[in-house]
């Protein structure tokens, strides 16, 4: 019997686990971002708050399944990765925790990028 020619349209169950660990991280990320930086703990005159943005412009693509976005940004994410761990051993009392979810938080988008693009490699190589 040969296999169906026609593409997927539906995602699978792992698919859309690895989606919405990504999307869920990425807003959690922009969330801890804004507040600590505008009220929790602001740095100068809360004007870091800034660096919350890029977080929102892959969440259309993340949405969308688009593999090209969850590769960029398992690269993009480090960048938070490397100021939470630069803050960690930096700032006192709670920026000092702040920056350890940070960490988590971007460790955790990189987890679930990497999964969506070892499925779905794997599955267009089955295929």
């Amino acid at each position: 019997m040969l296999p169906d020619p026609s593409p997927r349209t539906q995602a699978s169950a792992a698919e859309r686990l690895s989606r919405s660990l990504t999307l869920g991280g990425v807003l959690a990320l922009f969330a801890l971002c804004l507040a600590w930086e505008a009220w929790l703990a602001p740095t100068g005159r809360g004007t870091l708050a800034v660096k919350a943005l890029p977080l929102l412009l892959p969440l259309a693509g993340l949405w969308r399944y688009r593999l090209y976005t969850y590769r960029w940004v398992s690269l993009f994410v480090w960048l938070y990765a490397t100021e939470g761990l630069m803050r960690m051993g930096a700032e006192p009392g709670i920026g000092r925790w702040l920056a350890v979810g940070e960490v988590i938080l971007s460790v955790l988008i990189f987890v679930g990028c990497s999964m969506q693009v070892r499925q779905r490699l794997g599955a267009a190589k089955a295929a």
